[in-house]
């Protein structure tokens, strides 16, 4: 990875691996059981050395974070025996804590480091082969978030801080021409508004420089040009007198921009005159860094929202979708970059771990059998399915709880795309809502706002259970002021739009009471942002909550106090 990195020998891995996706998968199987069967979670289902699928399938259960949280919990409080894994667990990663609430624990170590690096050079040799770029710098929003130290002496912090802080990052990013153009200070530091205001003028002192803009999601993205919007000024003015803005007040912050950001009269005249002449800022990109190829960032299933805000400022340039994984580990690399991000589907690679496919018809029901999970290359074309994952830091026939839909194959492996989590679903009698369906329905509403120039800037959802019957509130945050008529269409559209047979029959006999629409004060989703990155997320790992449950009494709290409107459907009636 030291040398010029060779996207076409990429590839021909990458093709060899998923001519024979089957035995690959059986060899990896075999791999994970051998480094691990000393484990202690392993010896209790008796493999005796049988490493096969059959046996792993039929002796192993399935199981949730639920079931292996006692054994993490163990290797975080400093056992020292193998608990997991045959070789100790160092680190410990944090998921977002945006489904459940709170951060979950999940075992790291450097396979999954490697993991990542292999899924990153897959996907960007087949974006250098469709969209080649020169030697150049990214702007990446990336923030390492707070690390903490566990009762027994593991570092703590979310998956991403666990990759950007590892050395194999900067070699494979060096290598893959897309170094970021911040410095480590600002990527670490323990403010992430100071960072992201930092992150943005080191892009805009190299934004001829700049050929990627990216983040992990989406929404971080976005988030930063808003930023941008109301900062853009200031940053100007840092730029035209070479000081930087007094808002960042951390030390190693300021010592690092002084080595990059020098007094630059003509530059900040050039950037300020761009700015004057966007109208509301559209084509902000390319106007900006004019040779920025694309912008790169997971921009499927709970993204897709901003997506259109993205747009905006992209103008006409290329949006591609990252690849697919989670705080678990890694799943499948995005090999078809030409394709819209809607349309975006992920190749499993099978050598990253041992993957199983549970069909999801009938799993939601009340039938005492659940449908057995299948191996990786029996899944069928245009089924979903639930992921089971076996990986290398000690998950083993773990649920993923992402639903997923097999589109194609690329040779043997599935390609695979995202659907929507499991357990984010609206639902209080026979009615099945889930996030997608939630998504249409807020599109189907947002264009009466369109109409009047306004947009949802973001939006969330709760099942209120205090009422008899019960019913839906969704939370919109809306660019500026709507009238009560317009807002009273939009949550009678959004009530008419969930069409699932379930709902709409329990609407139509008070089943389910009428929907209500919730508009909340400017900046609330940001409280939320804040109250996450508090408990340990950073923000380029945060995903808004798009179902607000009981597991989450902070953020119900935060919506509920930040409601300035609220408009009860009349439809059904």
């Amino acid at each position: 990875m030291e040398n010029k990195f060779d996207s076409e020998k990429v590839i021909e891995e990458f093709e060899s691996l998923t001519k024979d996706a089957k035995r690959v998968q059986i060899e990896t199987l075999k791999k994970i059981l051998q480094e691990n069967y000393e484990a202690e979670y392993l010896k209790k289902w008796n493999l005796d050395g049988r490493f096969d699928p059959q046996t792993y399938t039929s002796c192993v259960p399935v199981v949730t974070h639920k079931d292996l949280e006692p054994y993490i919990q163990k290797i975080a409080d400093g056992a020292s025996y193998p608990v997991l894994t045959g070789k100790p667990i160092t680190t410990i990663t944090l998921s977002s804590g945006t489904t459940q609430g709170k951060p979950k624990f999940v075992p790291y170590n450097d396979e999954l480091t490697e993991n990542t690096m292999q899924i990153y050079r897959t996907s960007f040799a087949f974006r250098n082969r469709a969209f080649p770029i020169g030697n150049g710098k990214a702007l990446s929003f990336i923030f390492g978030s707070k690390q903490f130290t566990t009762k027994g002496g593991l570092l703590a912090g979310t998956a991403t801080t666990n990759v950007y802080r590892s050395a194999q990052f900067k070699k494979t990013m060096k290598a893959m021409q897309t170094p970021c153009c911040s410095p480590d200070e600002v990527i670490f530091a323990p403010d992430f508004h100071q960072s992201l205001y930092c992150h943005l003028l080191c892009g805009l002192i190299f934004h001829e420089e700049i050929q990627i803009i990216s983040s992990t999601f989406a929404h971080s993205i976005v988030h930063s040009f808003r930023t941008f919007e109301l900062v853009w000024e200031e940053l100007c003015s840092d730029i035209r007198t070479g000081v930087l803005s007094a808002r960042i007040t951390v030390d190693s912050i300021r010592t690092a921009m002084a080595k990059v950001l020098k007094p630059n009269t003509e530059l900040a005249d050039k950037i300020y005159n761009k700015c004057l002449g966007l109208t509301d800022w559209n084509g902000l990109i390319p106007e900006l860094f004019p040779n920025c190829k694309y912008i790169y960032a997971i921009m499927t299933g709970s993204m897709e929202p901003y997506l259109k805000k993205l747009r905006v400022y992209a103008g006409g340039v290329r949006l591609l979708s990252a690849d697919y994984g989670s705080s678990e580990g890694w799943i499948g690399a995005n090999v078809n970059p030409d394709l819209p991000p809607e349309m975006t589907s992920f190749a499993v690679l099978p050598n990253i771990g041992y993957f199983e496919f549970l069909p999801l018809t009938s799993i939601d029901e009340l039938d005492s059998i659940e449908p057995k999970p299948i191996g990786l290359t029996d899944v069928q074309l245009g089924e979903e399915y639930e992921v089971v994952v076996t990986n290398f830091a000690g998950l083993y026939r773990y649920r993923l709880g992402d639903v997923v839909k097999v589109i194609g194959f690329h040779n043997s492996t599935p390609k695979l795309q995202f659907v929507c989590r499991r357990n984010l679903m609206l639902t209080i009698n026979i009615d099945k809502n889930t996030e997608k369906d939630l998504q249409l329905s807020v599109e189907a509403a947002a264009k009466l706002l369109a109409a009047e120039k306004l947009e949802v800037l973001d939006f969330t959802s709760h099942v209120d259970l205090t009422t008899d019957p019960g019913h839906y509130v969704i939370f919109w945050e809306v660019s500026g002021d709507a009238s009560d008529e317009i807002l009273n269409e939009c949550c009678n559209c959004l009530d008419k739009s969930f069409v699932d047979a379930g709902y709409v029959s329990s609407r139509k006999v008070n089943a389910i009471g009428p929907l209500e629409l919730r508009v909340l004060r400017r900046g609330t989703f940001q409280k939320i942002l804040d109250h996450y990155v508090g408990l340990g997320s950073a923000l380029n790992q945060f995903k808004t909550p798009r179902c607000v449950g009981p597991t989450n009494p902070k953020v119900l709290q935060i919506l509920c106090n930040n409601v300035v409107k609220s408009y009860v459907s009349s439809s059904f009636c």
